[in-house]
């Protein structure tokens, strides 16, 4: 299992973190070590200050596929959620600055939340999903999947030219605008059309 994330899929995030818009989905990965086990805390990790909250509609592979065609795309999930991609926002600017790979910041243990999954046939169209994220019962992340410079089918077929796509999967598509730091004691939840998909407490 594979946790594939796209980054700058959002203009509005893009903007706040002052990056360059891209001309192709920027593309990394978390390991399965990163996936924060179910009703546990996330610890804030000893080596960064300043950790971030990005929270992302997920898309879990239910069959394997490579250089899937966007319009066959959608015969490759059933299923879409919710999670969060936390993010070692100071460690990931000293390795931006020095041209090197943001895994460090980005897929260390326990950064990636998997919320709970719904069928996608609950919703009429993915491409126009509201989704948020409240801190201590504070909206502090809102976005719609309408906004994503890349869909969902068009990051399936993106990301298989590169990976085989295998049965259980989790792709994270973007974050929007409102990224933020978590402290010790926070309390984080995560909503698909007013669905509650997680709910986090910072240590």
């Amino acid at each position: 299992m594979k946790l594939i994330c796209i980054g700058r899929n959002y203009t509005d995030h893009i903007k706040e973190l002052e990056n360059e818009k891209p001309t192709d989905p920027v593309v990394f990965l978390k390991p399965d070590t990163s996936i924060l086990l179910k009703k546990q805390p996330f610890f804030i990790p000893e080596f960064s200050n300043d950790v971030h909250h990005e929270v992302e509609v997920l898309v879990k592979i239910n069959r394997v596929g490579k250089y899937i065609d966007k319009k066959f795309a959608h015969k490759y999930y059933s299923e879409i959620g919710l999670g969060i991609d936390f993010t070692a926002r100071d460690l990931q600017g000293q390795l931006k600055a020095k041209g090197l790979p943001w895994e460090k910041a980005k897929a260390f243990d326990g950064s990636a939340v998997i919320g709970d999954w719904l069928s996608k046939t609950e919703f009429k169209d993915l491409n126009n999903l509201n989704f948020s994220l409240k801190k201590n019962d504070e909206l502090v992340q809102q976005g719609n999947t309408s906004l994503m410079l890349w869909k969902i089918d068009e990051i399936i077929e993106y990301v298989s030219k590169y990976f085989t796509l295998k049965i259980g999967d989790v792709i994270f598509t973007g974050t929007p605008a409102g990224v933020g730091k978590v402290v010790a004691n926070d309390k984080l939840n995560g909503y698909i059309e007013n669905i509650a998909l997680f709910s986090i407490k910072v240590k």
